[in-house]
């Protein structure tokens, strides 16, 4: 009956009676409880941290969705002024080119004015020289005297 299984019951017992007598076991169970308590607060700090960051990325996700049509926006704006300053420009080229032309066709019809002008010159001076020469030979003497003396009556009367 006291075998050794007897004495190993007896000292367990002994054991556990020396556990409650020391308050061993409230003592495991509030280290127990204040680690649960440890644990549950760094889970509550985890989710709160994991609901800001979630929060943050999608704020960050809402800027970047703005920034890109912001993005867009200026490209689109950029085309559009791009465009305006091709056509201005291939505008303004053409009216260059035409009051280039119109210049040219100007200052060749002032050449071809002024060379009409200069082959007249030159022809009234050859006909003038020689209606010149033509007049001294046939105003020799005394038909040249009285030409002279009519042009100079004439002479004075448009001068008066």
């Amino acid at each position: 009956m006291f075998g050794a299984e007897f004495w190993v019951l007896i000292a367990f017992l002994i054991f556990v009676g020396l556990l409650v007598y020391l308050k061993v076991p409230g003592t495991l169970t509030k280290g127990l409880d204040d680690r649960a308590e440890s644990i549950r607060k760094e889970l509550d700090e985890a989710r709160r941290l994991r609901q800001e960051a979630q929060d943050l990325l999608t704020e960050y996700q809402q800027k970047q969705k703005q920034a890109e049509m912001e993005a867009k926006a200026i490209v689109e704006e950029a085309q559009r002024e791009a465009d305006a300053i091709k056509t201005e420009g291939a505008r303004q080229l053409k009216e260059q080119l035409e009051r280039r032309a119109r210049l040219a066709e100007e200052k060749i019809a002032r050449a071809e004015a002024q060379a009409v002008a200069e082959v007249r010159g030159t022809a009234i001076e050859l006909a003038t020289a020689a209606a010149e020469r033509v007049l001294a030979e046939r105003a020799k003497g005394e038909v040249g005297q009285t030409l002279v003396d009519q042009a100079i009556r004439d002479l004075k009367g448009r001068l008066n």
